[in-house]
């Protein structure tokens, strides 16, 4: 039988090894990232349009997500066009099927969605740290480890909530979303989404996210966040979460549906020098958000600080490169 659970002793099962509490900045040493999608010769011109749109100096959006004629525009700002990618531009012209009208409306939509949710940087960097730090207290999200396609591993630990459902919970989510990407290392601009549901007493079916929350946070996913997700693990999957997901499965697109994978051993797809000794790993982590929450934040600010250090250097305009814009001294 594939992946047989060995029987282990005593000792083996315990941690072994100093305790790790903060977040791994990089992948392990010797891996190589899955590398950046390029479009193909007829596709080509059909993402230099989709660029000259948003290379207009002129052009303006609105601050909302649901415009109105006569609502306030602005024109794009510098964390906007950092946004802007070439590799950013080319995931949505996929996600649309390279239909260039339907690839800038999504794209603009996306840029107004950034701005009113409070991600979008300057002016419009209004989600901060603080207001989600509490929700995180339990470790009930993580960022830890990288794939072994040096994707950023987010962990997602349903049974250490301990908050009631509210917005600031789908905040929480967007928040660790962002940071994860700032994460990805040179080369990689995907994610790794592990979901575990493991034996945590207080998890209950009354603690579960409702189907219309289940189906915001699909929609936002889905809609402003195309081709992010490299890989989606689901573990120890109890029955009220098998009904969950089977009521919100049907709205997945069925290229996610195709990345995801279910009650399969994180083993499989994550080196175990970076995961944690409860998912079969050799890490001996202890979740002390006094200790992990600082550093992760640490670590996402020198990155950020970084690519738009290179994104002024490379010109400060929209359709750079990732690859480029996350080169980092050696």
């Amino acid at each position: 039988m594939l992946f047989k659970k060995e029987k282990k002793s005593a000792t083996e099962d315990q941690p072994r090894g100093e305790i790790v509490e903060e977040p791994y900045e990089y992948p392990l040493k010797g891996l190589t990232p899955s590398g950046l999608e390029e479009p193909s010769e007829e596709n080509f011109p059909k993402y230099q349009q989709v660029l000259d749109h948003f290379k207009n100096e002129d052009l303006k959006l609105p601050i909302t997500e649901k415009y109105k004629e006569g609502d306030e525009t602005r024109s794009l700002t510098t964390d906007e066009k950092a946004w802007l990618t070439k590799e950013c531009i080319l995931r949505y012209c996929r996600a649309c099927n390279w239909n260039v009208t339907d690839t800038i409306t999504r794209l603009e939509n996306s840029i107004s969605w950034r701005r009113e949710f409070g991600i979008s940087g300057g002016e419009f960097q209004t989600l901060k740290q603080q207001l989600v730090a509490p929700e995180n207290e339990t470790g009930k999200q993580l960022i830890f480890g990288f794939d072994r396609e040096c994707r950023p591993c987010l962990f997602l630990f349903s049974g250490k909530q301990n908050t009631k459902p509210s917005f600031r919970q789908i905040q929480h989510l967007i928040f660790m979303l962002e940071m994860t990407i700032w994460f990805m290392p040179r080369g990689q601009d995907k994610l790794a989404l592990c979901v575990d549901f493991k034996n945590y007493p207080e998890l209950s079916a009354k603690s579960f996210p409702s189907v219309s929350v289940g189906k915001q946070v699909l929609h936002i996913l889905q809609y402003h966040y195309p081709e992010r997700l490299g890989r989606a693990l689901f573990v120890n999957i109890p029955w009220y979460a098998w009904a969950f997901l089977k009521i919100c499965y049907p709205f997945v697109d069925p290229y996610t549906k195709q990345k995801c994978a279910f009650d399969e051993p994180f083993a499989k797809f994550i080196p175990e020098e970076q995961l944690d000794f409860i998912h079969g790993g050799e890490v001996n982590f202890k979740y002390d958000h006094e200790k992990y929450w600082p550093e992760m934040l640490a670590i996402g600010e020198k990155k950020m600080k970084n690519y738009m250090k290179n994104f002024e250097k490379l010109g400060g305009t929209v359709g750079l490169s990732e690859y480029e814009l996350r080169s980092e001294d050696e």
